[in-house]
Parts: C-alpha cells; sequence; structure tokens
C-alpha cells in the first residue's frame, strides 16, 4: 500500500511523493526545499525521481535533491532532464521496489516532443498532457500529436486516478462550460471545483472516467463539441482531430 500526497511548489504545480512508511518516490520536482521539508517530515527516504518532461517546473529541483539524497533519476530518454540516469521509453517499466510498484512508461508527445506518463497501481502521472478537464500547450509538438497522446491516455481503465502538475481545474471548467453549456455532469463538476478552490483544497486526483464524460479535448467525437468547434472555426469541421485542433487554440486564447 503507497500514499501518494500533493507538495505545492511555484504559484500552480503539483509535485506528487507516491510514499508508504519509509520510503518516497518524486514525481516533477520542479522545487527541492518544500519536498525536503516533506521528506523530513514524514521521515521518508527517497528512492526515485520520475520526470515526465524537461520543462524546468517539473525538473528544477532535481540537482538540490541529489545533493542531499542519493537515487536514480528517471526520465523521457529523448529529452534533456537534470541527473538523468535512466532514459525511458514506451515499453519500459520502472521498478520501484520498495513500494511494491511497477509503473509502465507511455510515450505521449505534444507538449513537449519527449514527454512520457508513468501508469501503475490504478494511478497515472501524466505531467502536463491532460489535465482535469484540460489539456497541455503545444509547445514542440502537432495537434496530430497531442490528440493521438490524449486517446492513448483514455484508453486506460476508467477507474484511473489522474495525477496531473497544475492547478488548472478551476479555469479548465469554465471553458469546458464555455464550449458544452448543457453537459450536466459538467454543471455539476463545476459546482464541486468551485468550492474545493473556494476553500484552496486540491481538485486532484480526477479520474478517467469523470475526464471522459467531461473534458472537452477527449470528447471530440461528440457533436456538441464539434458543432462548438465548427462555429468557433467558421467553417464545418469533420474529423476529430481538427475539432481538437480548433478547441485548443480556442483555449490558448480563452
Amino acid at each position: 500500500m503507497f500514499n501518494i500526497h500533493p507538495v505545492r511548489a511555484f504559484k500552480d504545480n503539483y509535485i506528487w511523493v507516491i510514499h508508504n512508511q519509509h520510503y518516497a518516490a518524486i514525481v516533477d520536482p520542479g522545487s527541492a526545499s518544500a519536498v525536503l521539508t516533506y521528506l523530513q517530515q514524514q521521515e521518508l527516504q527517497p528512492i526515485a525521481i520520475l520526470n515526465t518532461h524537461h520543462h524546468h517546473d517539473h525538473t528544477g529541483g532535481n540537482v538540490t535533491l541529489l545533493q542531499a539524497f542519493t537515487m536514480p533519476v528517471y526520465g523521457p530518454a529523448n529529452e534533456h532532464i537534470p541527473e538523468l540516469t535512466h532514459g525511458l521509453r514506451e515499453r519500459d517499466t520502472v521498478h520501484l521496489a520498495e513500494l511494491s510498484l511497477d509503473l509502465a512508461v507511455l510515450d505521449i508527445p505534444g507538449h513537449t516532443a519527449g514527454h512520457i506518463a508513468y501508469y501503475g497501481g490504478k494511478s497515472l502521472f501524466c505531467g502536463d498532457t491532460l489535465f482535469a478537464c484540460g489539456c497541455g500547450r503545444i509547445f514542440e509538438g502537432t495537434a496530430q500529436q497531442m490528440y493521438t497522446s490524449l486517446q492513448k491516455l483514455a484508453s486506460l481503465p476508467d477507474d484511473t486516478l489522474v495525477y496531473c502538475t497544475h492547478e488548472y481545474t478551476l479555469a479548465n471548467v469554465c471553458f469546458a462550460k464555455e464550449v458544452e453549456a448543457d453537459n450536466p455532469i459538467l454543471a455539476q463538476r463545476a459546482i464541486e471545483i468551485e468550492a474545493q478552490r473556494k476553500h484552496d483544497l486540491p481538485t486532484l486526483p480526477s479520474t478517467l472516467a469523470m475526464e471522459k464524460a467531461t473534458n472537452p479535448f477527449l470528447r471530440c467525437d461528440q457533436p456538441a463539441l464539434i458543432n462548438a468547434a465548427s462555429r468557433h472555426a467558421g467553417k464545418r469541421l469533420q474529423d476529430p482531430i481538427s475539432v481538437f485542433a480548433e478547441l485548443r487554440q480556442w483555449k490558448d486564447t480563452f
């Protein structure tokens, strides 16, 4: 058995600490200070750093953590990750023996060219690709790549817990309601998210079932989303990738 704890960093980052009573793995430590404090408070021995992509707000704490502890650093093989010891690609597995946890590696390019996710124990650590009710910006990939990556994640079991790395949910829900105003599940989710944020509570993890019911970027084949994207584009969009690309561009300026 293990717990997954969010350590807050910067304005809206979450650094996920997967731990039992003694050992911890650290997902995307953009900053080291809060992580070190949590490890000390809980008397945890870190056994691994797991990076999903190269952006500094996900890797900036690697060097400092390694000055305090000796442990492997996992991350995408095709990106520059500070202090990387184990470059990973799809079909690789990270075996965390101390946590009795195996994490499968998935290639999910789009946000960055080499972005990866970790999946195991009914938990998905997906960095900046899939967000609660949203998805990441496309910086280094294409709309086709990002759409394919999101579909890959959506194919995981519905009860998968989604641990993304930013508290963007309220803004994402506001956009989703603009796009799909008549979705009753989304309307209820908005009420719950607003209450959580009013009390400064994390809105994560989400579940894939909830994402498939409310996340516009996972619903690009649905008539309501096709119609909304087509209206915004000023022309009829026929295929899900075109709908996705239009929604992503719309969100960029929302």
